[in-house]
């Protein structure tokens, strides 16, 4: 809802994650030692491939020829969410820039990161400043075809090359003092989401279920970031926080020493994560997705997820705006 100078080779079924997430502190510290780093405004490689180095890269003439001619493919991420794109000092590490490594083995050239507020992502993709934007999204029809949350038309929508699944997961405090187990137990209870998330949405339609049901009503608080609404519910402020289930069972077993939170992940709403790239752009759309299959196939889009432990997110194949 993370990427190297030098590539390791180390290896969502949805009912392993929260089980799994135990080694994901380990395994992200290994991989900060074995697989280099990305820097914030860096690339999955240090320096820059030479025109030669990168056309025997095998998809490299599947790019754009500006792509081509830059050597890069600027990245916008939200690298506040841990396990899948965080800072680490001046590193942006995590699962979604170690698949961008394995694109960049592909397609020779590199993916520079750099870090925004995530409501404002897609906006960046028209005027250039970003090219695509990895960073845990959700792949929506409002989001494809550039709708707000009223439905009403704010740009020119995105296109969207699914990569990942991930569910609902509920991060409560630990002990879960309320006995939250589903979404339907929010009725009557405060929420703290980040803002210009599908979980920001999911709170305002759980709200109208709670009203439509006849039961207590569910209010919530929008905050910049996620760390900011765990925040919140640490403090007491709100009674869960909705993300997705990778990072919740992430942040359970970390923060605190793992005696912070708990997660509740909601298994039947699995939706895909997309590299969104804007509409016109059909070409590097393109290019992205036969990266994406020459990874999986060559199981370097495994090692990726496995150095999270985050491998039951993984999918068989890319796919173009799967979702819904």
């Amino acid at each position: 809802m993370t990427a190297r100078s030098t590539r390791c080779t180390t290896a969502k079924t949805r009912t392993s994650r929260l089980a799994a997430v135990a080694a994901i502190a380990v395994a992200g510290s290994m991989l900060l030692t074995a697989c280099g780093d990305q820097t914030e405004g860096g690339s999955t490689k240090e320096g820059g491939s030479s025109s030669a180095a990168a056309s025997k890269a095998p998809l490299f003439s599947k790019l754009p020829a500006d792509i081509q001619k830059a050597g890069v493919i600027k990245v916008g991420t939200d690298a506040t969410y841990a396990p899948m794109e965080f800072k680490k000092g001046d590193q942006i590490v995590g699962v979604d820039p170690d698949i961008a490594a394995a694109l960049s083995k592909q397609l020779g050239v590199n993916f520079q990161f750099e870090s925004g507020t995530f409501d404002t992502l897609l906006t960046a993709l028209p005027t250039g400043r970003t090219d695509i934007v990895m960073s845990s999204m959700t792949d929506t029809k409002a989001r494809q075809e550039g709708l707000d949350d009223k439905g009403k038309k704010t740009g020119t929508g995105v296109d969207f090359v699914d990569y990942f699944t991930a569910s609902t997961g509920i991060l409560v405090k630990k002990g879960n003092p309320e006995n939250i187990k589903s979404l339907d137990d929010l009725c009557g209870k405060k929420l703290a989401v980040q803002r210009g998330t599908t979980y920001e949405q999911a709170a305002k339609a759980q709200a109208e279920k709670c009203k439509k049901d006849g039961k207590p009503a569910l209010t919530f608080e929008s905050f910049p970031t996620d760390a900011e609404a765990q925040t919140r519910v640490k403090a007491g402020g709100a009674v869960a926080d909705l993300n997705d289930s990778p990072v919740a069972a992430y942040i359970a077993k970390t923060a605190g020493g793992g005696n912070d939170f708990e997660a509740i992940a909601n298994k039947s709403d699995a939706g895909f994560f997309g590299i969104a790239v804007d509409k016109k752009n059909t070409q590097l759309r393109d290019a992205l997705a036969a990266a994406l299959d020459a990874a999986i196939k060559d199981g370097s889009y495994k090692a990726a997820l496995e150095n999270w432990n985050a491998g039951d997110g993984a999918i068989p194949a890319a796919k173009i705006n799967g979702g819904s």
